[in-house]
């Protein structure tokens, strides 16, 4: 059986027919509308176009933001004009097909649960780090989604109390400490600092940003600078993890997001903050850390599985 899963971020549509198997056998892409008609009318489109050259069942559309317990509305989005959306109605009205609609990181972590990092697990935690932070929740196989559909926005964990203004109005969320914005911010901050921030502040770009290749380069020359901002958003992660461990009790965490392909320079302190965290430490079973594996297809072949699974 094959399915399409479209994955709408705030500047790409990126579409694809997955089997099975979650192998993507054909895929589109194409830069996102500003008009919300327009929008639908492109994924319609675009599961047209997939759906002419191949015998496809069902229809999974993933976008960030808050979707109500149906999986029918589109409460909130933050990157797209859609409150109180029946977007599930519009695109299956559009399409012609059955329509699955997920928040993009649970589609992620759905993707990854079944098909890359986690598979063979039945309690597993995802969370990215992006912009920001998402997250994906499996508990005894299942996706949480909660009692108003909003579950596992784990980056907005009130982590500090009074702590950094976050977009959602609140302070203090987790995004806010462990997230690339936050990254770029403990980098600014060591840049300023005497001693450590030299060599980071040498590597600033025109725009402030310590670029991925330059911050590759200063982790390999174990530059202290660059190590101690990437330790701080480490910890924050870990720290928040033990958090997670006390209510989830997961077996694995996936760290996904453009942060962690930093690999093993992020997971291992934040294995370390984790440990130290957790209640109970040295008298239980702890959790598995391992970095996504399906990248930016994720969303894309996590929203085309559960398309399948729900039209059943």
């Amino acid at each position: 059986m094959l399915n399409v899963g479209i994955d709408i971020g705030g500047t790409k549509i990126a579409g694809g027919v997955v089997d099975e198997d979650g192998r993507i056998l054909d895929r589109r892409r194409m830069a996102t509308p500003t008009d919300t008609g327009a929008l639908a009318q492109a994924v319609a489109d675009m599961v047209t176009d997939l759906g002419s050259r191949h015998d496809v069942h069902a229809v999974g559309v993933a976008a960030a933001g808050f979707i109500d317990r149906t999986r029918s509305v589109m409460l909130h989005a933050p990157n797209i004009d859609w409150q109180n959306a029946p977007l599930r109605a519009e695109f299956e009205s559009r399409i012609g097909r059955p329509v699955t609609l997920e928040n993009d990181a649970n589609a992620a972590g759905w993707g990854e649960y079944r098909f890359g990092a986690g598979r063979g697990s039945t309690d597993m935690v995802m969370v990215t780090l992006g912009t920001g932070v998402g997250g994906a929740v499996i508990n005894d196989g299942r996706l949480l989604i909660g009692a108003n559909g909003s579950a596992a926005e784990l980056g907005h964990l009130r982590f500090v109390r009074g702590g950094r203004p976050c977009g959602c109005g609140q302070t203090g969320c987790l995004e806010q400490y462990a997230s690339g914005r936050a990254l770029q911010r403990e980098l600014a901050d060591i840049a300023a600092t005497d001693g450590i921030g030299a060599r980071v502040a040498a590597h600033r770009g025109e725009d402030g940003i310590v670029h991925a290749g330059d911050l590759e380069a200063l982790l390999d020359a174990e530059d202290a600078g660059a190590l101690e901002a990437v330790r701080r958003v480490a910890t924050a992660l870990g720290e928040a993890c033990g958090a997670f461990q006390a209510v989830l009790d997961p077996e694995l965490y996936v760290i996904g997001g453009g942060v962690a392909e930093l690999g093993e320079r992020l997971l291992e302190p934040t294995r370390i903050a984790y440990e130290t965290s957790l209640p109970g430490f040295g008298d239980r079973p702890t959790a598995r850390f391992v970095g996504a594996t399906l990248g930016n297809d994720a969303g894309l072949v996590g929203v085309a599985d559960l398309a399948g699974i729900r039209s059943v």
